[in-house]
């Protein structure tokens, strides 16, 4: 029995519109890219790793400012020309900004980094948990150890 339709009939526009996404921008700014990131929590810390594959460290900035993380940095693209031949560019490059909303109380100076074989890995301290603080209720004018209130200040009379 012959076969009367594609099997996948939208499968030639998701390819076209796959490679239109892919090409190469026309301007002279580079594409936008951003990198993967996990971000685990461990026992005393958060763990947040980034894939930045063909850049350095002194291409990576990490900033803290009001309990917000931003990674920073950029990837610049590598043009190879040829004679012959026809090259098609896939792979992104640009600049690329990431943040990440901190947990109160995290100590920014405690914060960590590593980067090896292309992935960074920042270590960020959980902050210290505060303790509810209990407070004591008086009856009849005495605190809780026994004693009268005492309130101090002036009083003027007008």
């Amino acid at each position: 029995m012959a076969l009367l339709m594609k099997p996948e009939p939208f499968a030639g526009e998701f390819n076209r519109l796959f490679n239109t996404l892919l090409e190469a921008p026309q301007s002279g700014q580079g594409q936008r890219w951003s990198p993967a990131m996990d971000l685990v929590e461990a026992e005393g810390h958060f763990v947040l790793k980034a894939d930045l594959p063909g850049l350095s460290h002194e291409d990576i900035s990490i900033e803290i400012q009001d309990n917000t993380l931003t990674l920073a940095g950029e990837r610049r693209a590598e043009h190879e020309s040829r004679e012959k031949g026809w090259y098609r560019v896939e792979r992104s490059f640009g600049r690329f900004s990431r943040s990440l909303t901190l947990p109160e109380g995290v100590d920014a100076d405690a914060v960590t980094a590593e980067f090896d074989k292309g992935v960074l890995e920042v270590r960020i301290p959980k902050p210290e948990e505060r303790k509810p603080r209990r407070v004591e209720i008086g009856v009849g004018g005495e605190t809780a150890n026994g004693k009268p209130a005492a309130v101090e200040g002036t009083a003027e009379e007008k």
